[in-house]
């Protein structure tokens, strides 16, 4: 063998090594990625079965249902609702009527939840989550408004 064809012989396999490190990399990224979806989104099937994601918003008030460990409750952007159960311990803040984010999975309609996070003080919201309220809000104004027009 020539030294031209060692070398290239040396370049294609450095190439092939680099190809299996970079998909190998970008396929542990791909699965450790987790998106957030609102209520509103999931209504709207948006969001993806079978797969981990977030879901942010409001807890309904009066929703909550407690059996030991486990908990139920639905979780609003005012105007969709989800329901989600909860297998755990919740943080201390949760309540109903403030923020939540819950990481899990929707299955058969109901979002099951693995993790459970809630707000750290008075004023603080996870920005995903106040942006699908506030988009939830324009579209509740915008349907108020066109029936409003229509009669």
């Amino acid at each position: 063998m020539k030294t031209r064809h060692k070398r290239l012989a040396i370049a294609a396999g450095v190439l092939v090594v680099i190809g299996a490190a970079t998909t190998l990399v970008l396929n542990a990224f791909n699965s450790n990625l987790v998106f957030f979806f609102s209520p509103s989104q999931i209504a709207s099937k948006e969001a993806p079965v079978n797969r981990t994601f977030r879901l942010g918003g409001l807890v309904v008030e009066g929703s909550v249902k407690r059996s030991g460990v486990v908990v139920d409750f639905q979780v609003t952007d005012t105007a969709q609702t989800v329901p989600v159960h909860f297998e755990g311990i919740l943080p201390d803040l949760f309540k109903e009527g403030k923020g939540v984010v819950a990481q899990g999975k929707l299955q058969d309609g109901v979002f099951v939840a693995k993790e459970v996070l809630a707000k750290h003080d008075e004023n603080y919201m996870p920005p995903e989550a106040a942006e699908a309220l506030k988009n939830a809000a324009i579209s509740n104004q915008k349907t108020a408004t066109s029936v409003v027009t229509s009669k």
